[in-house]
């Protein structure tokens, strides 16, 4: 796995929204409101910046950006931040991308002070993949919130403390 074919940026750039849009998509996990959401989340970034309290590391290939996260600090706390999104385009899928996103997240939200990171993911059987895929970057499950998403869809609560 050659993973040094990656750049990695934290700015957000006017074509990211739909850049978002397309890495969501190419799961096909989620619907157009959830890919919307992804979206919108840097496009109240291009619209105030740091205050939105939204940060961002985007992976390119080749000049297309092909993998995202998405993290912020979580409100009335000291040190924990909220992964809230981290996504890799499907065609990318399967290379180590998603976990060297993970570790550059990481990096970033130490530089910001942060300690914890929470994650959020569903209990459904298609999400299997997603859980495992934190448990292999060393992230434990805290809670299982039952039917919180719709009867039969937990919400999975992992949680990562940084060093």
């Amino acid at each position: 796995m050659n993973t040094n074919i990656y750049q990695f940026r934290s700015n957000v750039t006017a074509h990211d929204p739909n850049n978002i849009r397309e890495i969501v998509s190419s799961s096909g996990f989620f619907s157009e409101e959830e890919i919307e959401i992804a979206a919108e989340l840097a496009e109240e970034f291009l619209q105030k910046g740091i205050e939105s309290g939204y940060y961002f590391v985007f992976a390119e290939l080749e000049g297309k950006t092909v993998g995202y996260s998405c993290f912020g600090p979580i409100p009335a706390t000291k040190f924990s931040f909220d992964l809230y999104w981290i996504a890799v385009h499907n065609s990318e899928r399967g290379k180590g991308l998603g976990k060297l996103l993970m570790e550059k997240s990481e990096d970033a939200i130490s530089k910001l002070g942060g300690n914890r990171i929470y994650i959020e993911t569903s209990g459904r059987e298609q999400y299997i993949p997603t859980q495992q895929f934190y448990f292999k970057c060393n992230c434990i499950k805290e809670a299982e919130l039952k039917d919180f998403y719709a009867p039969g869809d937990s919400k999975i609560i992992f949680v990562k403390e940084l060093e």
